[in-house]
């Protein structure tokens, strides 16, 4: 079968964000672990995260390129350095940011030409990449970094747009063609959505969702048993071809690849892991919000305001790095702290700590890349949605799967994050800690793990996947 696959060569093209990138990378791994040739395709200032990751992973002798195309920074009017969305710091330039990803669609199709893969994989964001496939005659499969339940939601409104029918943002209304009864208010949704603007990201929203019907299909970073029910909706009912590959981020087994996992950690993984170990299972609370949340300092005074007053272990990930002054820490704040708390200022190794035993609940932005993290390693979750599709995930998590709890949370903003006091914090991260929800959530965990052993859902959609691949080569 190597032998065979070794006949196979896929292009990875991912949209050029922290979240989509490391995801994309755990694939591109699972594919070249079957003996596959795979060339991921990005840009300069980007590659950095690439290299890092993939460090481990030369030794198995897998064989794994990386090309690089320029961002267009100049010609899209972006300041230099734009080549990650998480680096955007205003709407405005968000909307130039995607208008320049148009512009990559010529030096990816020379690389086509070049190269002349079987297959090309792209982010869900370059809807272009369809019509590119198919100039070269190869199927091109989307990915979209998240999980079933938040495309079949998004889908529904899009299609249906229930969010008209109220008359205020606080009423809530019921997600229509969507199995169980999910309820959401307009405040969940950006202003875009809820105003039916015409900028650069709805235009852009809307080509994607006609790029992924001409598309081959989606490959999907979840499990079938944990979201079966919308798997099987966005296939069935929404005319999907759909492979569940994950959880993408259970490639990483050892520590070093845990620890090399995304940017280069803030933390030494063995300073990290001797904090741990010095602690009870499921007596630590981590806290992390992403590559792109930035709370303010009040809300941050609130965080660690609550943390002391639960009294429980934690380990806290703050996007400010130590040249910065710490006035939005509460006075002695860390000295009272000492042994019991432990902040990380800049990237954490995420996986590597939520699978340390200690680990017992997470307070999280639901990223969906996060939030599978955290089923994955069977620990419980606050769910503190800000943006993107996270106020689906949240419902997922605590309404359908039942393994988190939300801190209260109304309203989407992108980055800043909607305001909590500490008593509701308090009380979310008490509940979590409770042995019943962890008990459920370990449950979802071990079905994680058997999916992408060998023989199980995800071990089997990527050899289906893998096959028809080879059909259409042969």
């Amino acid at each position: 079968m190597a032998s065979e696959n070794h006949k196979l060569h896929i292009f990875f093209f991912p949209f050029l964000a922290h979240g989509h990138i490391i995801p994309t990378i755990d694939i591109a791994k699972l594919f070249a672990s079957r003996g596959i040739k795979i060339t991921i395709v990005t840009t300069p200032l980007n590659l950095p995260l690439l290299t890092t990751s993939l460090e481990t992973h030369k030794s198995h002798g897998h064989i794994i390129t990386i090309k690089t195309i320029p961002f267009p920074s100049e010609e899209a009017g972006l300041p230099q350095g734009c080549e990650n969305a998480d680096t955007i710091p205003s709407p405005s330039l968000f909307y130039a940011f995607f208008n320049a990803t148009k512009l990559l669609q010529q030096p990816l199709e020379q690389l086509l030409l070049e190269d002349r893969p079987n297959c090309l994989i792209a982010g869900s964001f370059y809807p272009w990449a369809t019509d590119s496939a198919a100039k070269f005659g190869i199927p091109r499969i989307v990915f979209h970094g998240t999980g079933s339940f938040a495309m079949c939601a998004s889908e529904s409104l899009n299609l249906y747009q229930p969010y008209k029918n109220v008359s205020s943002d606080s009423e809530p209304f019921v997600i229509p063609n969507l199995p169980g009864e999910i309820k959401m208010t307009r405040m969940a949704f950006p202003e875009y959505v809820k105003s039916d603007d015409d900028n650069e990201l709805t235009r852009v929203l809307k080509e994607s969702r006609e790029a992924e019907l001409r598309s081959y299909g989606v490959v999907v970073n979840s499990f079938y048993e944990l979201d079966q029910v919308y798997a099987d909706h966005y296939s069935n009912v929404m005319g999907r071809k759909t492979w569940h590959v994950g959880p993408v981020s259970l490639s990483n087994r050892d520590m070093k690849k845990k620890a090399n996992r995304g940017k280069e950690a803030s933390i030494d993984e063995e300073e990290c892991l001797k904090w741990l170990d010095s602690k009870k299972p499921n007596s630590v609370l981590y806290l992390c919000f992403g590559s792109i949340v930035t709370f303010n300092e009040s809300q941050l005074k609130e965080i660690a305001l609550a943390l002391e007053a639960s009294g429980q272990n934690f380990i806290w990930v703050v996007r400010r790095s130590k040249q910065e002054d710490d006035e939005w820490l509460p006075e002695g704040f860390e000295k009272r702290m000492e042994g019991k708390g432990l902040i990380i200022r800049g990237w954490a190794p995420q996986v590597l700590i939520l699978d340390h035993e200690a680990v017992g609940g997470f307070v999280t932005h639901c990223g969906w890349n996060s939030t599978l993290e955290g089923i994955s390693a069977g620990v419980a979750m606050v769910t503190w949605p800000v943006g993107a599709e996270q106020f689906y995930n949240e419902k997922f998590v605590t309404e359908v799967l039942g393994v988190g709890v939300p801190v209260g949370v109304k309203k989407w903003v992108r980055v800043v994050g909607d305001s909590v006091n500490k008593e509701a914090i308090e009380k979310a991260v008490r509940r979590i800690m409770e042995e019943e929800m962890r008990n459920k959530v370990k449950e979802f965990a071990k079905m994680a793990k058997e999916a992408v052993e060998e023989g199980g859902s995800s071990y089997l959609n990527l050899s289906a996947l893998i096959h028809e691949l080879q059909s259409r080569c042969h």
